[in-house]
């Protein structure tokens, strides 16, 4: 599974579509080759992604920054999930009018990209179901936060290029179908800092009272009870720990079996993977579904060279390392309310230590930058191909937890 020779030949990078509910519809995969030169197999490519994301699993929307690969992609002939981003240079082609139709045809959605230079051949312009439309080319930013009365796109339109919540509501606001990117650049508002503890919702508390438990060994009774607060805190930590990304040979039924069979260790993660997922506001969705992200790409850089202790530190810290722009607070003034192992607090306080290089390598891949990929790469001292599995696995592992 995923070991062919393209996966050494790119850099890959990936993003969230998410829509008006602020749920995440589908995921873009986005494919740089690391030389102009190389020869591409598009069959190589569709036989990897087809492993994470299989005709019967979810939307894949493939972005691949190579003519040539393009080309070949629409010659081919992938599974009906799979989505095609098509330039809008080639889409304006009279010589892709073809490819174009039959793909539309076989159920594939295709997704114009940029504003076309030129006028579109009319016989496809109903073949493609969105355009792609990036937010420093919106055109209609000064128009107010809505778009104008009885304006209308001929085709609905995605925005690319979203960074912050306030970008995402400002599009959906201007009639955007979904948005592209990781709203996760927003800036911590010193004057909205909280003091004292930083979790204020009870369920919030809940988790890290657990934490605190777990990281002190207490007796099970004890963690029993603190749970028993929120019951929805309980039924999502065991589906959690049940879901196939952790590989678990038996069904856990209580909170109590899951204590004896993972042990306080392994328990750590999964609520380090609760607390960062546990906010009820519904702009933070996309921020929580990228935490969670972090956290398996993080363990799978280190699979096939850590412990395990290293392994469940990595998850913790991926999972962590959006925290402060959940919950307002710097990590200095979270990571002294929840205890965490040193090398994350060295990696999310410091940014230094062990972990941050693969940090920086997360944060490259959701960035969807091939210049900093080739710099995060070359601090890990691993190949290409073991990047892009581990990336490849962490998005399956993903997948099966939605």
């Amino acid at each position: 599974m995923l070991d062919v020779a393209i996966l050494g030949q790119v850099a890959l990078g990936y993003s969230p579509f998410i829509d008006r509910n602020r749920t995440v519809a589908a995921t873009r995969l986005s494919v740089f080759p690391l030389r102009p030169d190389a020869t591409l197999d598009v069959a190589q490519l569709l036989h990897a992604v087809g492993d994470v994301w299989p005709a019967s699993g979810g939307n894949v929307s493939l972005n691949v920054v190579s003519e040539s690969l393009v080309h070949d992609l629409l010659q081919a002939s992938p599974s009906a999930n799979l989505m095609v981003e098509v330039p809008n240079f080639m889409a304006s082609d009279p010589a892709n009018v073809e490819a174009l139709i039959r793909l539309h045809g076989a159920g594939n959605t295709l997704l114009l990209k940029g504003r076309p230079n030129a006028e579109l051949p009319r016989e496809i312009l109903p073949c493609f179901k969105y355009s792609i439309i990036d937010l420093a080319d919106e055109r209609r930013i000064g128009e107010g936060a809505v778009a104008p009365s009885g304006v209308t796109r001929s085709i609905a339109h995605v925005q690319s290029g979203v960074r912050t919540v306030a970008d995402m509501e400002a599009s959906f606001a201007r009639g955007a179908h979904a948005v592209l990117g990781w709203p996760i650049d927003d800036a911590i508002n010193a004057t909205a800092v909280r003091t004292g503890r930083p979790m204020a919702q009870p369920d919030l508390q809940v988790v890290v009272e657990l934490i605190h438990r777990v990281d002190n060994e207490d007796p099970i009774e004890k963690l029993e009870n603190t749970l028993k607060r929120d019951p929805s805190l309980a039924f999502k930590l065991l589906r959690y720990i049940n879901s196939p990304a952790f590989g678990l040979r038996v069904e856990i039924s209580s909170f109590r079996h899951a204590i004896m069979l993972l042990g306080y260790q392994r328990l750590k993660r999964w609520l380090a993977l609760l607390l960062a997922t546990a906010s009820k506001d519904v702009n933070l969705r996309p921020v929580m579904f990228a935490a969670v992200r972090r956290g398996l790409l993080m363990e799978e850089l280190v699979a096939g060279t850590a412990d395990e202790e290293m392994r469940s530190e990595m998850f913790i810290c991926g999972v962590f390392s959006l925290l402060d722009r959940m919950f307002q607070e710097s990590f200095a003034k979270l990571l002294g309310s929840i205890p965490v192992p040193e090398r994350v607090y060295q990696a999310l306080v410091k940014s230094e230590g062990p972990y941050q290089p693969y940090l920086a390598m997360v944060k490259a891949a959701e960035g969807e930058s091939v210049h900093d990929y080739r710099e995060a790469a070359e601090h890990l001292l691993m190949s290409v191909a073991e990047i892009n599995r581990a990336q490849m696995r962490a998005l399956m592992g993903a997948g099966a937890l939605e």
